[in-house]
């Protein structure tokens, strides 16, 4: 009995006392969720709707792009041009009136290098309004300046005919030769001056400081005239060693009291010189 009581008494000991708090409601522990069982309605969008609508925005686009003159090509930018006016390059490109939008660089690029033998290459850069086309062209410079039967063009460096000069242009920083009548016809475009006359005459307006005009003949080549005879030698790039055979002879005949009419050093294996003209042009 003493062991019940005894452990009776520890038990109430063990409890915790009660604190009073009035008239708060206990809470339970866990909240259920609340359900929302009302039906939310969604606004839709028709995709269908939003690409048919693009589409005809892009075609109105298109529209006004193609046909409006704003966006047609009417003029170009012409940049390096020296010797060739920019409204003949613009003729070149045959694109006049056309869409910006139909405009091929590289076309535009072949048509003006095949369209003109002045221009040795081109850029072309296409972008929008005012300056739609930019054209950077190359220029081939002329060496040289060609008159036969009265006709005067301009050569390039590999005997290709150019142009004809205008009236007010004067080159005086290039050579110029003056094609006697032993050519059969005019200088034509399709028929370039063989480069060895081209590389002779170049070389003699280097080593002939004073002279300004050469003159050629089909069969002597390339000559000048000193004091009053006339000097011939021939085509090619053995001009230096040919100028000094001339001096040679030149001084040997002036020392014999010889005043030649004509020295021809066109072929050096067969040097001579005439005093009489009829004799020369034999």
């Amino acid at each position: 009995m003493s062991s019940v009581r005894s452990r009776q008494q520890k038990r109430k000991t063990e409890r915790a006392p009660a604190v009073w708090r009035g008239d708060v409601v206990s809470r339970p522990t866990t909240e259920r969720a609340t359900i929302d069982h009302s039906v939310q309605r969604k606004v839709g969008v028709s995709w269908r709707l939003v690409s048919g609508f693009i589409v005809v925005c892009m075609v109105i686009l298109l529209i006004l792009m193609f046909q409006t003159d704003f966006f047609k090509v009417r003029t170009v930018t012409v940049v390096g041009a020296t010797y060739i006016d920019p409204s003949e390059i613009f003729r070149y490109t045959d694109i006049a009136g056309l869409p910006i939008f139909l405009v091929d660089p590289n076309t535009v690029r072949q048509s003006i290098i095949r369209s003109s033998r002045l221009i040795a290459d081109a850029r072309v850069t296409i972008g929008w309004p005012p300056e739609m086309v930019k054209i950077i062209v190359e220029e081939r410079k002329p060496a040289m300046v060609w008159t036969q039967y009265d006709i005067r063009v301009l050569l390039d460096l590999q005997g290709n005919i150019l142009r004809q000069p205008r009236d007010e242009e004067v080159f005086t920083n290039l050579i110029h030769v003056i094609a006697d009548q032993s050519l059969n016809e005019p200088p034509l475009p399709e028929n370039p001056i063989p480069l060895d006359v081209v590389s002779g005459a170049l070389q003699l307006r280097q080593l002939l400081g004073g002279v300004e005009i050469l003159q050629y003949n089909a069969t002597k080549g390339l000559g000048f005239r000193e004091s009053s005879w006339n000097v011939w030698l021939g085509t090619g790039s053995d001009m230096p060693n040919k100028l000094l055979i001339y001096e040679a002879l030149r001084d040997n005949l002036l020392g014999r009291g010889i005043t030649p009419v004509e020295i021809n050093v066109a072929d050096t294996r067969a040097v001579y010189y005439c005093s009489d003209l009829e004799f020369c042009d034999e």
